[in-house]
Parts: C-alpha cells; sequence; structure tokens
C-alpha cells in the first residue's frame, strides 16, 4: 500500500524543501533548526523524516494546562562533590557554578556511602581518623547554600550489605528488603528538612546497569517508589518528589547475556508504572535527554532506536497526559551532547567542543520556547574528580577539566546565562514564575479555587511586576479581588483594567512578537493567578 504513495510523499518532500529555500535567507540554518542535523545530506534525509511524521499520531502535550513545579529557575548542573577529598574543591567547583549563572545542583547522596558499614551504621570506618559519615555531605549542603544554590538528592546505589549476595548482581540494584531504602531516605529526609526540598529516587531504573544484572522490572520500582514517596512525606510534607529519571531507549526488554541485563523502551516503562499506580506517588517526572546523533533542534518524531533524538521527552509528555497527569511537569536530569575525540568509542554520539558549546544553550532556549510543560534541566556534567577516566567517552561530557580548566561548554554556558533575559513563552504561567519580577509588598495566598492552588496579591497602590513575554496574546487570570491594574508597554502606553475575577486579555498582536509590560496595582487589592500565552 505504502509503494503507491511514495511519489506523492516524495513530491511532499520537494515542495517542503523549495518552500525553505524560497522563504529562508539561509535555508542550510533553517534545516538545522528543523532536523538538527548540519550536513547538507544528513539535513535533506531528516526533512524528508520530518515531513512524513504527519502521517502518523503525533504526541499529546497539554501545552495550555497549568503544570506545578514549571515557575523555577531551570538551569541546573550535575555535580560529584561527594568524590572530592579536599572541602576547597567542593566549595571552588560551588563558586564556579554560581558565576556561571545555574539555580541548582544535582547530587548524589549515595547510600553506600552514608549507611555503609550496616544496618543503623553512619560511622565512616574505610580509613583512620574514623569520622561521621554524614560530615561530606553536611559540608556540600553547608556550601550549597552559601553560593545561593539549590539542591536535587539523588537517592540511590545500596551498600553491599543490603543484599544477601553484595554486588553479584550489579552495584546498583535494590535491595533484598525495600524497607532499609524507605529508612534510609527518611533518615536522610529527616536530616535535611527545610535545607534540600527536592529528592529523586532511584535513576534510570528502565535500564542496565541502574536496577542491577536483572531483568528491569516497573511495578517493583514502582513499590520502591511509593515506598520512598510516602516516608519522605511523613518527616517533610514539604518535600517534592521526583521519579528516577527514565533513560531513552527503544528496546524491549529482551535480555542481553553480554552484560546480564536488559532495557525497556522509556514510556512502555511509565506506562507500566502507571497501570501499578506510580501516579500516586511522584509530583515530577524525570527524563535524561541526551543529543546522541543529532542537535537540540531536531524535530523528528520517530519512536525508533535510530531516531533518539531530542524530541524524546514528546513521548514520555504524552503518556502522562493519557493518565491524567497533565498538570505534573517533566523535569530533564541530564542534557548534553559528547565531545569525545577521535579514537575514543562514539558511545553517545561525536561532536565537536564547538557544536557541544553551541548546543546546550539551544537545548535551553528550545525547552524555555517550545515545551511549557518542562521545568529543570541538569546538565551532565560539571566536573570529575580526576582523570582516569579519560579513555571512556563518558568523561566528555564534561564542563570544566579536574583541574579546573573551564571547557568550551562552561563558557557558552556561563555566557548564555549571564546575559539571558527571563522571558515567557506559549503556554500557561504561575504568577510565580521565575521570569516576573516583583516589586513592592506581595504575598501568596492559598485558595483551592486558583490555578494550581494559589495567588498572588498586594494590597499596596505603586506595587509593580515586569515581565517580558513572547506570543500573539496574552490572557491574564487574575485572582478573586476587585482591584484596578495599570498595563503599562514598553513605549509607555497605558491603560487602566478593573479586575473582576474573570480572565482578561492584556495583550493581543497579529504576529507574534516580543513585548515588556509593567502591571502595577493601582487601588484596592489586586491578585494575580495566572498568565497564558498563545
Amino acid at each position: 500500500m505504502m509503494r503507491r504513495f511514495w511519489p506523492v510523499l516524495a513530491l511532499l518532500a520537494l515542495a517542503v524543501l523549495a518552500s525553505v529555500v524560497w522563504l529562508f535567507p539561509d535555508p542550510r540554518a533553517r534545516l538545522f533548526s528543523i532536523t538538527g542535523e548540519e550536513r547538507l545530506l544528513s539535513q535533506l534525509r531528516g526533512l524528508v523524516q520530518w515531513a512524513f511524521r504527519w502521517t502518523r499520531p503525533l504526541p499529546r502535550t497539554a501545552d495550555d494546562v497549568a503544570v506545578a513545579h514549571t515557575d523555577l529557575p531551570p538551569f541546573g548542573v550535575n555535580t560529584f562533590l561527594e568524590q572530592e577529598v579536599e572541602p576547597e574543591k567542593r566549595a571552588r567547583s560551588l563558586q564556579m557554578i554560581a558565576d556561571a549563572g545555574f539555580h541548582w545542583i544535582r547530587q548524589s547522596f549515595p547510600w553506600y556511602d552514608i549507611e555503609i558499614h550496616g544496618k543503623g551504621d553512619f560511622e565512616d570506618r574505610r580509613h583512620e581518623p574514623y569520622r561521621s559519615a554524614w560530615d561530606k555531605y553536611d559540608n556540600i549542603v553547608e556550601l550549597t547554600e552559601q553560593h545561593g544554590l539549590a539542591i536535587i538528592a539523588r537517592l540511590e546505589a545500596p551498600p553491599e550489605w543490603s543484599r544477601h549476595d553484595g554486588t553479584a548482581r550489579g552495584a546498583f540494584g535494590p535491595p533484598d528488603d525495600i524497607a532499609d531504602y524507605g529508612d534510609y531516605v527518611s533518615i536522610v529526609a529527616e536530616r535535611y528538612r527545610g535545607r534540600i526540598r527536592f529528592y529523586q529516587i532511584w535513576n534510570e531504573p528502565n535500564i542496565y546497569p541502574e536496577w542491577g544484572n536483572r531483568p528491569v522490572d516497573p511495578v517493583a520500582y514502582t513499590e520502591l517508589l511509593c515506598l520512598a514517596f510516602a516516608r519522605i512525606k511523613a518527616v517533610d510534607p514539604q518535600a517534592v518528589i521526583i521519579s528516577g529519571a527514565m533513560a531513552p531507549t527503544a528496546e524491549l526488554g529482551t535480555w542481553n547475556p553480554a552484560y546480564a541485563g536488559n532495557n525497556l523502551m522509556d514510556v512502555v516503562f511509565l506506562q507500566r508504572m502507571y497501570d501499578a499506580g506510580a501516579g500516586a506517588c511522584f509530583d515530577v517526572m524525570a527524563v535524561n535527554n541526551y543529543m546522541l546523533w543529532s542537535g537540540p533542534t531536531d524535530h523528528r518524531m520517530r519512536p525508533t532506536q535510530d531516531q533518539m533524538n531530542f524530541s524524546r521527552p514528546l513521548w514520555v509528555r504524552d503518556v502522562m497526559v493519557a493518565n491524567g497527569d497533565a498538570h505534573k511537569p517533566i523535569w530533564i536530569s541530564e542534557m548534553n551532547s559528547n565531545a569525545a575525540p577521535e579514537g575514543i568509542d562514539a558511545q553517545f554520539g561525536r561532536v565537536t567542543l564547538e557544536q557541544q558549546a553551541r548546543y546546550a544553550p539551544l537545548a535551553y532556549e528550545r525547552i524555555q520556547r517550545e515545551w511549557p510543560w518542562a521545568g529543570v534541566t541538569t546538565v551532565w556534567f560539571f566536573k570529575r574528580a580526576s582523570d582516569a577516566e579519560r579513555d571512556q567517552p563518558m568523561y566528555y561530557f564534561r564542563m570544566v577539566e579536574p583541574d579546573f580548566t573551564p571547557m568550551p561548554l562552561y563558557e557558552s554556558l556561563s555566557a548564555y546565562l549571564n546575559t539571558l533575559t527571563p522571558t515567557l513563552y506559549a503556554g500557561n504561567h504561575q504568577e510565580t514564575s521565575w521570569q516576573l519580577a516583583y516589586e513592592g509588598a506581595w504575598e501568596d495566598v492559598a485558595d483551592p479555587d486558583a490555578v494550581l492552588g494559589y495567588y498572588r496579591v498586594t494590597t499596596t497602590p505603586g506595587a509593580t511586576v515586569t515581565f517580558t513575554w513572547e506570543g500573539r496574546s496574552l490572557t491574564l487570570t487574575p485572582g478573586p479581588d476587585a482591584g484596578v491594574l495599570r498595563v503599562t508597554d514598553g513605549a509607555g502606553h497605558s491603560r487602566d483594567l478593573s479586575l473582576s475575577g474573570d480572565p482578561i486579555i492584556l495583550s493581543r498582536h497579529l504576529r507574534s512578537q516580543r513585548e515588556t509590560l509593567i502591571l502595577t496595582a493601582l487601588d484596592r487589592t489586586v491578585s494575580l493567578d495566572a498568565l497564558l500565552i498563545h
């Protein structure tokens, strides 16, 4: 059947190509923005594949839905601070991370390095002098606070004593009794209550080796996730629970004797998690999203291994929407491309240092412009403690060398983050979104009838909120108060609006454009609940 349509499809692809060449002065740049490919032949092949995406169902992403935990600054980086022996190196790392403009670190609190020798034993006796196993992590938390950063704590990596056969089934496999894991996460959350709010439960549970040398098991992982959710919330109700970041893969669980494990497609794994009741056990869905064999602008939507591209989270979002979780965000736990030099296995694809430095800011830009349901994205990774892994491709994701020499990736992200104009793009944004700059006396009010349960209010005439947005229309959902709001654009033109609690259009244009607005409370009580951009 498809053979008779090939001529039509080929003509369609040629028509699209002709349109690109005709409409854009730099067609190669436009082709890159569609395909994420840099070479002309790859761009043409990618254009045909992109054009054919309309022949199959596309992901449902519910872009207009209000999504929790997307109001936070999204810029983060993965760290291995627990591997730095000297506290001075931890401090220097965090200073460089803060100077670059990042807000988050994603840092492991490995179980095997905290409850080391046995159940309830938190003394480190691996080297003399003996010391508390908490000392290192207390120092990491304190230094992070000093540098104005926030922590996403990865809770993973069981100690040998938690499994009857030690590491025989892999160093990362789950414990024999998940109640032991529940005790560990509870103790960590109790110790750092009020200092760490975001906890991630495991990492890449859908692939080897993160679930050990055994079949991956979405039902067993869901049981572990739900236990951790309950135990952490019991000691810290304000904690936010992040699922283990799923690895992008199209494999379907086939056992691989070469590494005594298997991998399961992320969307299949997630649906089986939902079937097992996982929807009630996380606040944030996490994925890892690498630029493996094309750039961040690759918009092809083929859910196959050869198209494991940067668009992969859209398929995960589709599963979440289908299961009634459109109000929850996706956070991207690991993002980067790999700059392994020639002679090193291109396991994660291969780009030049220049491409790696160029792609990461483009990835952040795409996430902000196109995925209003995506939140924090953490670059993989800042640095390793030594260069012992120079012969491994994983080493070449680094932003900084072990001796703190910055790579081009660090320099480009620092330049991007320190010159960025925070902008609201299409989607439903909370009144607390990081792009909004408030001045004057504002406070947050809990209200079950408000969007996501809160709105922001002022009783002070002259209190303002300033922001830049880009799109065709901007609609404000006010809170329940009937105040008067002045709207002033970048040219100084103003108009006064009487708020009644109903949505009101603040600005509208025939074509998408960027605009800066100042909203000023004039009299009575003014409250803001949400901003919808199309």
